[in-house]
């Protein structure tokens, strides 16, 4: 068994550095030690100028804090993501709760609508619900295309049991695709389970000697490392 293998970058160095390592896809965002946020246009029209935007997925969330978000955000999702299939990318990847911890359906609705023909995703908003297995009846029902989802644990490794619920569940209906903490020596036995792909960021520390000072945040920034990408690429085609 194979599996599709998807890296999260953040730049156009980092999306060449995967695609040239044998990454399938990639989903692009910004600020990964958030969990990741929308990325700047610029970013992502020098990503889809690099690798071209079929293999390019954007992650179109406006803040972090949580996944239920005000009328206002909501409308800034969909120009976001208007614009992201406006310059050709392959998808994005978007998740919205209710104060309950339900899909918050309407804002899929008019987020799908606004995406076109472009792949539709729900992220790992589900992970962060007590009523996931709900959420997933609802993506099912609603017609997402894919799922990003560790099964409910930090590391999808240890939620590799609701992985392989989730992935029959699915069947053809739902690709889901584990994403959080995802490790090349972990893949196998997460292919196993019956889930065909996996989500990783592969990147590592640079910069460390360039001081941010005050108001700078933290030291250094993450680079994309081909060497973690060709590990995983290597386990998931094992």
């Amino acid at each position: 068994m194979t599996a599709v293998v998807e890296i999260a970058v953040q730049d156009a160095a980092g999306a060449r550095a995967a695609i040239a390592a044998g990454a399938d896809r990639l989903e692009l965002c910004q600020a990964l030690e958030t969990g990741g946020l929308t990325p700047s246009i610029g970013t992502i029209e020098a990503v889809c100028d690099a690798v071209g935007g079929k293999k390019v997925n954007v992650l179109v969330r406006p803040r972090g804090g949580g996944f239920v978000y005000d009328t206002e955000e909501i409308t800034v999702v969909a120009a976001d993501i208007r614009a992201c299939v406006d310059r050709g990318v392959a998808g994005v990847v978007v998740g919205a709760l209710d104060a309950h911890g339900r899909a918050d359906r309407e804002a899929l609705r008019r987020w799908r609508d606004a995406a076109g023909p472009a792949t539709f995703v729900f992220h790992r908003a589900i992970d962060a619900s007590p009523r996931s297995a709900e959420v997933f009846e609802a993506l099912l029902a609603d017609g997402v295309d894919r799922v990003l989802t560790s099964g409910g644990a930090v590391r999808s490794i240890d939620g590799v049991d609701r992985l392989a619920a989730y992935a029959r569940l699915a069947g053809t209906a739902l690709d889901v695709t584990a994403g959080g903490g995802v490790a090349p020596e972990h893949i196998p036995h997460i292919v196993y389970s019956g889930v065909r792909a996996v989500h990783l960021s592969a990147r590592r520390r640079t910069g460390l000697d360039a001081a941010s000072g005050p108001g700078g945040g933290v030291d250094g920034h993450d680079v994309t490392d081909p060497g973690i990408v060709a590990a995983a690429v290597a386990a998931a085609r094992a």
